[in-house]
């Protein structure tokens, strides 16, 4: 499966754990240069993660490597260091359930006297194998839905399930066009998704992110695919700010919106359980460094949205295509 993945996702380049210290692939520097930053703290890790350097299944992986810096320090000292990582993205709960997965491990590894970071490292390989052979999973059934000549609409970056699925699709003998807002203001669709569709050898098309409607009334669009940070058990889909605009002109012009669940959250039931967070006014005023406006200007920056389920065709999960309303039956997704 590897061999189908682009250059940044795959997971050694996403983070990887190297003479006791965290690399974690600089996303903010591509596709202009495939830069890793090193880090040799959980401070580090932690600012990097705020900072933007990764996004997707990045954190959750820098977290986790991180997590071995700290490993011969005490079970204190590693749940402070838990607190401290998942503090920096309080929306997409992946990272606090893999952080709990392996914080669980080491008390266990402690308990018996065996080597904590050895117990963390094997835990850091079994939940990455796990999640990659789930990513194929629901690539295969995404891509089953994919038809020849689609036109498909994303927002931000869908990470390896979704950029797996297109790669079948195409492999499959399907001719697509990947249409791919910038996403401001980190322009992760401009950086990321559109050169990772490209490199996968798929026509794309980047578009600015108040284009869509107007792509979508041209008949350009069949079919509108993301990923998704959190969806709550009642079906609602948490994803980049815009995601939920854009599941609403596709609702109007009768194409279908799916998106890829990463598993479930038991502590996420509604939408009144998900935090959305809100980063600094001072990150909308610019692009890139470059300023666009005066500092004394008013901006808000809320990086998620949520979609309501009635917008939502399908959820891509290891048990196949599901609707958001049925999720709630399912043990795992």
């Amino acid at each position: 499966m590897y061999d189908l993945l682009p250059f940044i996702v795959n997971p050694d380049n996403i983070s990887r754990f190297e003479g006791g210290k965290v690399l974690i692939g600089d996303r903010r520097k591509y596709p202009f240069s495939k830069d890793f930053i090193t880090c040799d703290s959980i401070d580090a890790v932690a600012k990097a993660i705020k900072d933007m350097v990764t996004q997707g299944s990045g954190p959750w992986m820098a977290a986790a490597n991180a997590m071995r810096i700290v490993a011969s320090q005490g079970l204190p000292t590693l749940k402070s260091a838990r607190d401290k990582l998942i503090a920096t993205r309080p929306t997409n709960t992946a990272m606090a359930l893999r952080l709990d997965d392996i914080l669980e491990v080491a008390k266990t590894a402690d308990n018996e006297g065996l080597s904590i970071d050895q117990a963390i490292a094997n835990k850091i390989e079994s939940i990455k194998n796990t999640i990659y052979d789930n990513y194929a999973i629901r690539a295969r059934a995404m891509a089953n839905l994919i038809e020849d000549g689609d036109g498909i609409l994303t927002m931000c970056f869908g990470e390896a399930g979704f950029l797996l699925s297109l790669a079948l699709a195409k492999r499959d003998g399907k001719n697509i066009t990947a249409y791919v807002p910038e996403t401001r203001p980190y322009l992760q669709g401009a950086k990321l998704t559109a050169p990772c569709i490209n490199e996968l050898g798929i026509n794309v098309n980047l578009i600015t992110d108040n284009m869509p409607a107007h792509i979508m009334r041209e008949g350009n669009i069949q079919k509108y695919i993301t990923a998704a940070d959190l969806i709550t058990l009642d079906g609602h889909v948490c994803n980049k700010i815009g995601t939920y605009q854009n599941a609403i002109t596709a609702h109007h012009h009768d194409i279908p919106y799916f998106a890829f669940a990463w598993g479930r959250d038991n502590t996420k039931k509604t939408r009144d359980d998900v935090v959305i967070e809100e980063r600094s006014p001072a990150e909308i005023r610019q692009v890139l460094g470059t300023p666009t406006t005066t500092d004394n200007i008013g901006a808000r920056y809320p990086t998620f949205d949520i979609t309501p389920p009635k917008y939502v065709s399908g959820v891509i999960t290891v048990h196949g295509v599901l609707s958001p309303y049925t999720l709630k039956n399912y043990k795992t997704w």
